[in-house]
């Protein structure tokens, strides 16, 4: 927990009226008084023993008082606290789980649209900006090449990898090749190889054509060559996360001044920066939930990160989440992160 050790953690009284005081605050986006407090908190308590008890968690620095008003505001170790022992979790309906469920279901043969569709859905699902890393195949494994020809020294590689994923790739060859030479070339290359790690296969393949160039006729070297560097954008895909909803968060009036905005998108132009805080929860056991600061950013100062790894037999694949104001319904927004990223998981496993 970030509360510093010396702060001591208030009693239930303190404990109850702040849960009530950051719902109400999460809810309103107003700062809460002592006399709203006293009616929204269940307990004959009067307002003078309210105002006690708020100069108290002052103190302990879980609220502040904004300078234009009388009431409190959370500060993030007030939040961290709340997320650690006295939120009450709504998991999402049922009715929920099942669109989440279909949604996912639709797409996944296709890792590209599974990926857009989770971080929209996300977005859709909690109203601000939903991120997902897209899949690290903990290998990606060559199951058949196939090339055929196109015009203008042009060939189609149709690489099946994994257990039935298929990629394409175009290559560009110094001059036209025949169909017989093509299908050379690629039985070569699924007879010695199928079965084998993309990255293992690359290196293998440049040290294998050193040594078969005399015996192998140029042209199915050269073939060969070019299919090696083809091998290598399957081995790493480009976009390494997918981001949706970013705009959403001009919703949210402690985000909307310009100078913060400008500073959010810069913050999801960087690529660096979302998968540093993307990479630093993968090994996390189920959500990790970093309030303000805590991203180590000061771009997110004013937002919270909510993410959750997602794991295919073992393997932790990625990471997916949401990045919103710290004034965000945690309650639900931290269930749904979870169960998205269990049921991600499901499609993916099945899917393999």
């Amino acid at each position: 927990m970030s509360a510093e050790a010396s702060k001591p953690i208030p009693n239930d009284r303190g404990q109850h009226l702040l849960r009530v005081l950051i719902q109400r605050y999460i809810r309103d986006g107003q700062p809460v008084g002592s006399r709203t407090l006293s009616k929204d908190s269940g307990l004959s308590l009067s307002p003078a023993t309210i105002r006690n008890v708020l100069s108290d968690l002052e103190e302990m620095g879980l609220v502040s008082a904004p300078h234009t008003s009388a009431g409190r505001i959370p500060t993030p170790q007030g939040y961290r606290l709340f997320v650690d022992t006295l939120v009450r979790y709504r998991q999402p309906g049922d009715g929920d789980i099942q669109r989440i469920r279909q949604k996912i279901k639709g797409e996944s043969d296709d890792t590209g649209a599974l990926v857009t569709t989770v971080s929209s859905m996300l977005s859709e699902f909690t109203s601000m900006a939903g991120v997902v890393s897209v899949p690290r195949a903990p290998k990606v494994t060559l199951r058949q090449i196939e090339f055929l020809p196109l015009s203008e020294n042009r060939i189609l590689a149709i690489l099946v990898v994994n257990d039935r994923e298929v990629q394409n790739r175009i290559l560009h060859t110094a001059r036209d090749y025949s169909a017989s030479e093509l299908q050379q070339a690629q039985n070569f290359i699924n007879e010695h190889y199928s079965g084998t790690d993309l990255q293992t296969l690359r290196k293998r393949l440049l040290r294998d054509l050193d040594e078969t160039r005399d015996s192998m006729n140029q042209a199915m070297h050269d073939i060969i060559a070019v299919a090696h560097s083809a091998m290598d954008t399957a081995a790493h895909p480009d976009d390494e996360y997918v981001v949706a909803g970013e705009t959403k968060l001009m919703d949210f009036a402690e985000l909307s001044d310009v100078d913060t905005l400008r500073r959010l998108f810069e913050a999801f132009s960087r690529k660096r920066l979302i998968l540093d805080l993307l990479d630093r929860s993968i090994s996390a056991d189920g959500v990790k939930i970093f309030i303000g600061e805590e991203s180590g950013y000061s771009i997110f100062d004013d937002c919270s990160v909510v993410t959750a790894p997602y794991h295919v037999d073992d393997d932790t694949i990625g990471v997916l989440g949401v990045i919103g104001p710290t004034r965000m319904a945690y309650d639900r927004v931290v269930p749904i992160v979870d169960v998205t990223a269990r049921l991600l998981e499901s499609a993916l496993s099945h899917g393999h």
